[in-house]
């Protein structure tokens, strides 16, 4: 092909670039591809203005990397700021305190959060399950599926809230 025809039907390659970048970013909500898509209307303008096909393409990179590195990392930050700090879901149980309900033979065992949840649980690898019994203090350390890792507390006072 000419450069001549490649530059004049520049402008439906960036238009449908910047459809898919919009496609991908609305599915994936981290600005990547928002920042791409406005790089490629840098391009389009670019083609618009009567640019060679070259010289749009050096500048929806460049005005893509500017924005991906100068504009992508405050907007995220801004739009965070204002974010819930609690933890939740499985995140919100790690570290969680509780006492053993169900000793532990054969590696299993039930445990009771202070959360007032009722876990299966394993301990975790590495640790004998010594001195897990009935009443003893427990500390989550990871969730697997539906059963809680957990290694022996050190402090007895916890596993006594628990149980409650």
């Amino acid at each position: 092909m000419e450069p001549d025809v490649i530059t004049s039907w520049a402008w439906v390659f960036w238009l449908g670039l910047i459809l898919l970048f919009i496609i991908v970013e609305v599915n994936t909500l981290e600005f990547t591809f928002l920042m791409l898509a406005l790089g490629s209307v840098g391009g389009l303008v670019a083609g618009l203005v009567g640019a060679p096909w070259w010289l749009q393409l050096i500048v929806a990179a460049v005005l893509a990397l500017l924005l991906l590195f100068f504009v992508k990392p405050p907007l995220l930050h801004a739009l965070r700021k204002g974010a819930d700090p609690a933890r939740s879901n499985v995140d919100a149980l790690l570290g969680l305190t509780g006492a053993v309900t169900v000793d532990f033979r054969g590696g299993a065992g039930q445990v009771k959060l202070v959360n007032g949840d009722i876990w299966t649980a394993r301990v975790a690898d590495g640790i004998a399950p010594v001195g897990l019994v009935e009443g003893a203090p427990i500390v989550v350390t990871a969730i697997e599926g539906a059963t809680a890792v957990v290694v022996p507390a050190s402090d007895p006072t916890r596993a006594e809230e628990a149980a409650e």
